[in-house]
């Protein structure tokens, strides 16, 4: 075993330290902010230990809301994570189960047009978000989806670069498997939910981590499609608390609010990354 100089692998970890430190800062830093008053957080140099503020602030982020968010009808973090959450799990939900299927069907099944098929999918990666926004956004109010939840979640429920993984890790799936279920009297949906659901779960954890942090950042989709107070999500909320024209913005509630947006996401992350990491870096199917 060949090991490193100590010089070496001192100078490798204060490097990685340091990095760690330019990242964790300014999260440090909004931490701090969230729980001073909003005259302490324009003082300068700004507090750099947390203040005495942190329940008040985080009160008034989770239940009631700051400048920007409708006044006496205003809404908390409360509410907001709820609809990101129903957001990002709906399109989680629907992205998976859907290019799990697709994916299926492109290579177990034999029919016509199989390759035109796929190639047609991996079409729409070549397109821009922006370029489909104003046809989805017609589609979906002709529908009457505008403000609700499947106005939110269906337009984005489909995931054309989902599929194209799934696929990959089907291709390497051999076909005596295939043959063997056959024999046993397996048929496609049970072949697919015994045996094929269970082989993909390092593939699936990786794009539940994935696609979660998609859907819960998206903007500007629900930016587009809500307008009701009810349905805003937290980077709507966020955005709306900025917009104060000539008030001054609540920013230690900005600052808490932004904290309590990054919890669940960590969350997922530290819970699952032994199978994310699994999931992208392995190579033995």
């Amino acid at each position: 075993m060949i090991k490193d100089p100590v010089r070496t692998r001192i100078f490798r970890h204060s490097f990685l330290i340091l990095g760690c430190l330019i990242v964790v800062f300014p999260i440090y830093m909004a931490f701090v902010a969230s729980t001073l008053s909003l005259a302490e957080i324009f003082q300068r140099p700004m507090p750099v230990l947390p203040g005495s503020q942190f329940f008040q602030n985080y009160y008034q982020a989770i239940f009631i809301g700051g400048r920007g968010l409708g006044g006496e009808r205003a809404i908390g973090a409360l509410v907001m994570a709820r609809n990101s959450m129903i957001m990002a799990v709906g399109i989680t939900v629907s992205k998976i189960i859907i290019s799990l299927l697709s994916s299926f069907a492109l290579v177990f099944f034999r029919y016509p047009g199989r390759s035109i098929f796929f190639w047609l999918v991996l079409l729409t990666l070549m397109l821009p978000v922006e370029v489909r926004i104003v046809p989805t956004y017609q589609l979906v109010s002709d529908f009457g989806m505008l403000n609700s939840f499947p106005g939110l979640i269906i337009p984005l429920a489909v995931s054309a670069t989902a599929t194209f993984l799934f696929r990959q890790y089907f291709l390497t799936i051999p076909d005596e498997l295939v043959e063997a279920a056959k024999i046993d009297g397996a048929g496609p949906m049970h072949f697919f939910r015994t045996i094929l659901i269970p082989m993909a779960r390092t593939p699936i954890a990786t794009l539940v981590v994935i696609q979660f942090v998609y859907g819960w950042n998206q903007y500007l989709w629900p930016l587009i499609v809500t307008t009701e107070r009810k349905y805003y999500t937290l980077m709507i909320g966020l955005s709306r608390m900025l917009a104060t024209a000539d008030h001054q913005a609540d920013w230690h509630v900005i600052m808490a609010i932004t904290i309590i947006a990054m919890v669940p996401t960590m969350i997922l992350v530290l819970t699952m990354q032994q199978q994310f990491v699994k999931g992208l870096t392995e190579s033995d199917k």
